[in-house]
């Protein structure tokens, strides 16, 4: 692995000029207000687990259309008021798995709430919510292994418009606990849960802080064309298939694109990028940040890939935080 992307004084200023859809915000309130209006109320079971300083629920939420999505609500013992709280999106492929897998937050004092990622949790961590899609629509008639090109026909249909809906809708859920205090809430992850954060960011009004490291879902067509890596791969060998479809596809890929969110979104926002990341390439990764509406910073990791800064990265998110007062 080498740095193969541009040079570092072009990433800080690269801010691509890329088509938006005209009825983007239309598609996204409609869907949104839709899938709320079907909402059920979020449930919060204690779980019996072997650690002695954190609470954790199993919690249920109502999702895109109303579906049952699943996660993790840890929550420090004794928390005696309304705590901050991290709302954290997994990596591609990956699901909830187990409370204990996730202490860095609750550990230091915040609610964190992990919420599983439908249809996923076969590759590297387990997950319990399957993809299910539109009564008597089927989202796909084909798609090349993976969850990229899945429902990609159309906006209506796509997996990431369920995905994103659910991201935001979490946030809905969560604050509905005593534990959480709904004007400290925080979106953050790393890869697709950084590219869920930054949807999410741009379309609630709830987020006060976004923690964005390494984003995937940015700049869709620019990564299908520099680097060979998976996820972005799968775009390409769908397309190598159907090679009508180039034009259409990045039509739908324009409505789950970063570039699109991060002018919607103000809350302040800690980026994080890898120069040798072949897998979310940082030109996509600044692409995204460089339009990012709110007050915003970026952690630079020269001689990275996609793990990015990892547990340092994490000293900077805990410090970012306490200095916008959002600590508990």
């Amino acid at each position: 692995m080498s740095a193969f992307d541009l040079p570092l004084d072009q990433l800080r200023t690269y801010a691509p000029e890329v088509a938006e859809p005209a009825d983007f915000d239309t598609f996204w309130a409609d869907t949104l207000a839709t899938s709320r209006a079907v909402a059920a109320e979020p449930s919060f079971e204690v779980v019996e687990t072997p650690l002695r300083t954190i609470t954790t629920f199993d919690v249920t939420f109502s999702g895109y259309g109303g579906q049952a999505i699943r996660g993790w609500l840890n929550v420090p013992v004794g928390a005696s008021a309304p705590l901050p709280t991290v709302v954290q999106y997994i990596g591609y492929g990956g699901g909830r798995s187990l409370p204990h897998e996730w202490l860095t937050w609750a550990s230091a004092g915040y609610a964190h709430f992990v919420m599983d990622t439908r249809g996923q949790g076969a590759s590297w961590s387990p997950g319990d919510t399957p993809d299910l899609e539109d009564a008597g629509t089927p989202a796909t008639s084909g798609q090349y292994p993976g969850f990229t090109t899945r429902g990609l026909e159309r906006p209506e249909t796509y997996y990431y418009r369920r995905l994103m809906t659910d991201a935001v809708l979490a946030l809905d859920a969560v604050a509905a606990h005593p534990a959480v205090d709904p004007a400290r809430l925080v979106v953050a992850g790393e890869s697709q849960g950084g590219g869920l954060a930054l949807a999410a960011a741009g379309l609630s009004g709830a987020v006060r802080a976004a923690l964005i490291d390494v984003p995937f879902l940015c700049h869709w067509r620019r990564a299908t064309e520099i680097t060979d890596a998976y996820p972005y791969r799968e775009i390409r060998h769908y397309l190598a298939v159907r090679r009508d479809e180039v034009d259409a596809v990045f039509e739908t890929l324009a409505f789950f694109d970063g570039l699109h969110f991060a002018p919607r979104a103000t809350a302040p926002a800690l980026f994080s990028v890898g120069l040798m990341d072949e897998t979310c390439p940082p030109s996509t990764v600044f692409a995204a940040y460089n339009r990012y509406a709110g007050p915003r910073s970026i952690e630079v990791w020269p001689y990275n890939g996609h793990e990015g800064g990892q547990m340092v990265q994490q000293l900077r998110r805990y410090r970012f935080l306490a200095d916008l007062g959002i600590a508990p």
